[in-house]
């Protein structure tokens, strides 16, 4: 951990500023970081990028090591000051400690908790920008089956970033669109697993293909992990501000009609119910950005059209069971198209 701090100070660890604003984690969740440290939990790997001039880029353990520079005082103290640690369970004692008080050592970890974590020996996963996107793929994936696993949107999250940090950027950004957060709902470990960016990607690959294309997917996640390195290839700002104002116009149009549009009609209750469902994303979110990026014409009664999807006859409680999600996409965007087109 020492040198991973020191690096961070000399410039050599970059961690990007949009990365850095989704440092989310509360007092609490860092405090118990910190407790499994001194307690001797191992902690999960981190992986960096080593970009052209050998440095290394942080690309998955924002929240540990943004925690553990935090601790030490050494983010921007405007925006993140100086971490005050919480009493834990098994550490009821931190309650209150700060990194160093010279002032007052009695309200400080002690020097040999500070050694402590500065030992810590934390698991680096290296992946050199300038190999082929597929290799460090494949690469993650071999990793993550020897380790802690990560969630596919984690491993492609850490790949992208190796191809093109922009384009994540970017991907954050969208994920972050206040109509979007709405309307989708995730609970913070879906959050945490990145699910958020990988339903935005789940948007730009599928509002793009017709029907047709839609019917011929025989594996989604091989298909979205190709349209994906590819999108980060051949990022361009013509595709993102194409592709940003659909995604805006979409997801601003449902949030208008219902902020809970995504979720299941209850006709007994005469509302949108429980939780996100990727069913209605898919039939509602992916079919309104297919129409809108092919300039057809759409109903404006977007929430009575959510509401004529959940009363198709294949909408039973029992839809979905035992679906793999190329069965389900091949009967929901279609349908969601037709429902929305007037």
């Amino acid at each position: 951990m020492g040198e991973l701090t020191n690096m961070f100070t000399e410039g050599d660890l970059i961690i990007r500023p949009p990365f850095q604003r989704l440092f989310r984690w509360n007092d609490d969740q860092k405090s118990r970081l910190i407790e499994s440290i001194l307690i001797g939990i191992p902690l999960p790997s981190i992986f960096v990028a080593q970009d052209e001039e050998g440095r290394w880029e942080l690309v998955d353990g924002l929240q540990r090591m943004s925690t553990l520079l935090q601790l030490q005082g050494l983010l921007d103290e405007a925006s993140y000051p100086a971490l005050t640690l919480i009493g834990t369970k098994y550490l009821p004692s931190m309650h209150g400690l700060v990194w160093d008080d010279p002032d007052d050592p009695t309200k400080a970890l002690t020097p040999a908790q500070r050694r402590d974590i500065k030992r810590a020996k934390i698991d680096l996963k290296i992946v050199q920008r300038g190999s082929d996107p597929q290799t460090k793929f494949d690469l993650f994936q071999r990793l993550n089956s020897f380790g802690s696993k990560l969630s596919s949107a984690e491993i492609r999250n850490a790949q992208l970033v190796g191809v093109n940090p922009d384009f994540v950027e970017w991907l954050d950004e969208l994920s972050a669109y206040d109509s979007f957060k709405t309307l989708v709902r995730l609970p913070e470990s879906d959050l945490i697993k990145k699910y958020d960016q990988e339903l935005v990607l789940r948007f730009l690959y599928l509002h793009e293909l017709n029907d047709d294309e839609i019917r011929n997917i025989r594996n989604f996640q091989d298909g979205l992990e190709d349209f994906s390195v590819d999108l980060a290839l051949n990022f361009s700002d013509d595709y993102r501000d194409k592709a940003g104002q659909i995604f805006k116009e979409t997801f601003d149009r449902l949030a208008s009609a219902d902020e809970k549009i995504l979720g299941r009609w209850d006709p007994t209750k005469m509302d949108f119910g429980g939780k996100f469902l990727n069913s209605s994303f898919e039939a509602l979110a992916v079919s309104l950005g297919f129409l809108i990026r092919n300039e057809l014409p759409t109903r404006t009664d977007l929430r009575q059209c959510a509401i004529e999807f959940w009363t198709l006859p294949e909408m039973t409680a029992r839809f979905a069971t035992g679906q793999s999600t190329e069965a389900r996409l091949r009967k929901m965007v279609p349908a969601g198209r037709e429902i929305i087109s007037p």
